[in-house]
């Protein structure tokens, strides 16, 4: 999970893959409140959620998709938040971030800097 203010990355959380499998990740729930609740103790966001894909493009799947919404609903789990696949299937990472509102997917430039 990567904290942002003002629209800029400030800080990376890294979760441990509770499902231990290349095909799919799940973060516990107690160690994503503390991430949660570290990054709003420090007046940050919650910008952007990031995983790999390792045997496909950076692009999200159905269970991305469905992860992204709060329940069974289609309403964001996380209002505002971006989501950053990386895919490693290749020698040279592929980074793509997208947006996930319901079912609606649309690929954000993220910049760089530095």
């Amino acid at each position: 999970m990567i904290a942002s203010r003002n629209g800029e990355a400030v800080a990376v959380h890294r979760a441990r893959n509770a499902a231990a499998s290349p095909l799919r990740y799940i973060i516990d729930p107690a160690e994503q409140y503390r991430i949660m609740e570290t990054i709003e103790d420090a007046g940050q966001d919650l910008g952007i959620i990031y995983h790999s894909h390792t045997r496909s493009d950076p692009v999200p799947s159905q269970t991305d998709i469905n992860l992204a919404k709060l329940g069974g609903t289609d309403m964001p789990a996380f209002p505002g938040t971006l989501y950053l696949i990386v895919g490693v299937k290749n020698a040279q990472p592929d980074l793509r971030t997208w947006s996930i509102v319901g079912d609606e997917v649309t690929q954000v430039e993220l910049q760089v800097d530095g």
